[in-house]
């Protein structure tokens, strides 16, 4: 049975935005999560939980901010950047990339199979950063009702994820979006010009983006 998602207003701001626990990432159970602003986020020991946290991390693409350093690196990158063409691989190389503070395994199997059919059936997508034949960094997400959601990304080089984010940044803004929804604020992404906002700032910011007819991939 298809789930049906309570109000994101009616979160518990004092369990960091949850909303439901139960359920399967199923391309039916994603797209209505995504298309309210509600993303899965597996918690040890509990049932499939569902969040939509009191406060989110933006990147408003007018707002991207690209230092010098950066701007450098991606004109001088030998690399390569494409999209869809690793999206599994991309995926698990983020589970398995290490991280402050956690170790990964948010990124279940149950999650990677679910992403995979999204994928498949053409909502989720991933931008690939190559070094030759190599996979040196990359990030995925989701995209649905013409609205960008950041799920994850990881990096094998220097500055290769923050490349990523460029392009996808490039890519999103030539069709015809203002922002994508990166869910938690990391340094990572501020130092790119990401921001936090209000859970009642981003459900407007989310209505007022959403547009079936623009096709982001």
């Amino acid at each position: 049975m298809p789930l049906t998602f309570p109000p994101p207003t009616a979160a518990r701001d004092d369990l960091d935005g949850l909303l439901l626990l139960g359920g399967q990432p199923t391309v039916e159970n994603l797209l209505a999560a995504y298309a309210q602003g509600i993303f899965p986020w597996p918690v040890p020991g509990w049932p499939l939980a569902w969040f939509c946290p009191p406060r989110r991390g933006i990147l408003r693409l007018s707002k991207l901010h690209v230092g010098r350093s950066l701007a450098r690196a991606q004109r001088q990158s030998p690399w390569r950047i494409s999209f869809d063409q690793a999206f599994g691989q991309v995926m698990r190389a983020c589970q398995a990339q290490p991280r402050p503070g956690q170790d990964g395994t948010w990124i279940t199997p149950q999650l990677v199979h679910g992403y995979e059919a999204l994928h498949a059936a053409g909502h989720a997508h991933s931008v690939e950063v190559w070094d030759g034949p190599e996979l040196v960094g990359g990030l995925y997400g989701v995209a649905v009702q013409g609205v960008f959601a950041g799920e994850s990304m990881f990096h094998h080089q220097p500055n290769a994820s923050k490349l990523a984010v460029l392009a996808l940044a490039e890519h999103l803004r030539a069709h015809g979006a203002s922002f994508f929804d990166i869910q938690q604020l990391t340094p990572h992404m501020a130092a790119l010009g990401a921001e936090e906002v209000s859970r009642e700032e981003f459900l407007l910011l989310l209505a007022a983006e959403q547009d079936d007819q623009r096709k982001l991939f």
